[in-house]
């Protein structure tokens, strides 16, 4: 996790501790630990943590306990989490013996008493810790401080097995809670409350949102806002997109993000724009439920606008610079063809400039250069469709993380746009081209099952043309 993330982490949960501190009672008597959690505090810790599965005096006894263990993680350091988090782990683990038991009573089984037998191993391979982490649920904000938690976790757990076996564990439980079933979807407007309308500012992660008047220019007449919501996060978005509509497949961002530009009329409109889409939880990665957001979307807005006929995305390449740059490192050997390298190294004579790809896109200021920026569209848009449509992983999704999520969704690679996005960070990613993916709801599901099923991604006439040549 980086440090501004901890901070950000730090900062939400500190909130919690006056909070569950009213919770507990204010009961003052709970144990105090330094900040670093040195040997001499970890068996006190570790009876704290007995007490609270053991649920002494009741559940609510031990609700005000599990406050208590919660205010003790909030007031440690980052070192001192994790040894929190360790003692966790290793005290509070499966019993090992009573797992053995199990599976040796599951090898004798009979018919008759598998089932009773195989009740029992799966008893036995829930970690008590499991259980801890289960009563801050019934704290206020509890369900929050494990999203929050399961983020720096999942910093901490690479390269620790055994942290890596509790985060495993509270993403499960956490799948378990955020079931699309439980998500409330919701409309964002400016009148939406300000707490809200805040943290939209905050987690805008593809395009920052420059103020106010920004936010409010993305919430005007001619743009949606939705957003996932869990009943006990009621004022945490978990994933939201924003809508542009408008006439035809949008190809600039800039142009969406005027906010000089007058609002257009949406009861004209044919085209809905899926302009940036925002997972807001770090906490529940790999959790997915983006492509239930944008089916739920779609059928809002054809509710709405019976005259939207087109659904797409213009999205960022985020990796595309990257693997060029990767694949420039190596040589640059089968990535232009000879009528491109000729071009370009006319182009760079005539500018005094060397006549390398790698060479001119290290020159930060080709993006610049009108003419030295048109030599480089040809090439450039051809590699990022190569590199959308046939750069892999090792298990065949695409290399490209926004690719391999609408990809996943059923949409086709449509159109990609020359000097879309002309950002510092448009530019840094992606050499400022964007995409288009195509909902198209008649070839949703087969585009779905293909990629799903063999990697093969769909893609449009004019983006096969790109790739072929």
């Amino acid at each position: 996790m980086t440090q501004a993330i901890s901070e950000t982490f730090m900062t939400r949960i500190k909130a919690l501790g006056r909070l569950w501190r009213d919770f507990s009672g204010g009961r003052g008597d709970g144990p105090v630990f330094a900040p670093d959690l040195p040997d001499d505090d970890l068996e006190r810790l570790a009876e704290q943590m007995r007490a609270c599965l053991e649920v002494r005096g009741g559940e609510v006894s031990a609700r005000a306990r599990a406050a208590e263990l919660g205010r003790a993680y909030l007031a440690l350091s980052a070192d001192g989490r994790r040894r929190f988090l360790s003692l966790m782990v290793h005290r509070f683990g499966p019993d090992r013996t009573a797992v053995d038991a199990a599976l040796a009573r599951l090898a004798e089984a009979g018919e008759g008493e598998r089932a009773a037998v195989e009740r029992a191993l799966r008893t036995a391979l829930e970690p008590p810790w499991l259980r801890l982490l289960t009563q801050f649920n019934a704290l206020p904000e509890g369900v929050k401080f494990l999203v929050d938690l399961r983020a720096e976790l999942m910093a901490m757990a690479r390269g620790d097995a055994a942290l890596a076996a509790l985060e495993a564990d509270l993403k499960g439980l956490l799948a378990s809670w955020f079931d699309v079933g439980f998500l409330e979807l919701r409309r964002i407007t400016w009148r939406s409350p300000a707490c809200v309308l805040e943290k939209i500012m905050a987690y805008e992660a593809v395009h920052a949102i420059q103020g106010w008047d920004d936010l409010k220019n993305r919430l005007d007449s001619d743009r949606r806002l939705y957003a996932f919501f869990h009943p006990r996060m009621p004022d945490e978005p978990l994933i939201f997109v924003e809508v542009a509509l408008v006439k035809g497949i949008a190809g600039n961002v800039h142009d969406l993000l005027d906010t000089a530009a007058p609002a257009g009329d949406p009861e004209a409109a044919d085209t809905a724009i899926f302009y940036s889409i925002n997972n807001a939880q770090k906490g529940l990665a790999g959790i997915s439920f983006g492509n239930f957001l944008i089916k739920r979307v779609v059928e809002e807005l054809t509710a709405e606008f019976p005259r939207l006929a087109t659904f797409a995305t213009l999205s960022p390449i985020p990796g595309f610079r990257a693997w060029l740059e990767e694949r420039l490192a190596q040589g640059e050997p089968g990535l232009l063809t000879a009528a491109e390298h000729r071009q370009l190294t006319a182009m760079s004579n005539g500018l005094g400039a060397k006549g390398s790809l790698k060479a001119l896109l290290a020159d930060g200021g080709w993006g610049d250069d009108a003419m030295l920026a048109e030599a480089l569209s040809a090439p450039l848009t051809r590699l990022a469709a190569r590199y959308l449509v046939l750069e892999k992983k090792g298990d065949g999704r695409a290399l490209d993380p926004v690719a391999h999520f609408h990809l996943s969704n059923g949409a086709r690679v449509e159109r990609l746009n020359w000097r879309a996005d002309v950002s510092t960070k448009g530019l840094a990613q992606s050499s400022g081209l964007m995409v288009n993916y195509l909902y198209n709801p008649d070839e949703i599901e087969a585009n779905h099952e293909a990629y799903a099923g063999t990697g093969k991604v769909a893609v449009s006439p004019e983006i096969k043309g790109l790739v072929r040549g």
